[in-house]
């Protein structure tokens, strides 16, 4: 967690030295919206591998956690709500892959998405995404 909280104060662009009158520069800005699918195992570093990155650039993340261990992520999530972060910056979908993993997976308006899972799963939840 302390690696990404560092990510705060250095996505930021730079300027680059050219020759002649020009002006040349990177301008680094947050992705948007990120959606995450996780998998069973290890579900506390799993959900801390995903939001906390993403969080850490400005973005937004929309999370599904597997349907086996849905509680510890819903649970981090009502911490998140607790401590003051505002609606729809963190956001956590418990579902089967098929259907709630499908949906972020093809949604348009999520930015990337974020899988971490057998290749299997991946083809038979979202066949038409990859």
């Amino acid at each position: 967690m302390r690696y990404f909280a560092g990510w705060a104060d250095k996505v930021c662009g730079k300027t680059i030295p050219v020759d002649g009158d020009n002006f040349c520069y990177t301008r680094r800005e947050p992705v948007g919206v990120c959606g995450a699918i996780i998998p069973w195992n290890f579900p506390l570093g799993m959900f801390a591998w995903k939001v906390a990155p993403a969080l850490c650039c400005g973005n937004a993340i929309i999370l599904k956690p597997a349907e086996q261990t849905p509680l510890t992520a819903i649970y981090l999530g009502s911490l998140f709500k607790e401590a003051g972060f505002p609606p729809g910056v963190v956001n956590i979908i418990p579902g089967y892959g098929p259907t709630a993993g499908a949906a972020i997976a093809e949604h348009m308006d999520i930015d990337k998405v974020a899988f971490t899972g057998s290749t299997e799963v991946r083809y038979s939840s979202h066949p038409y995404t990859w």
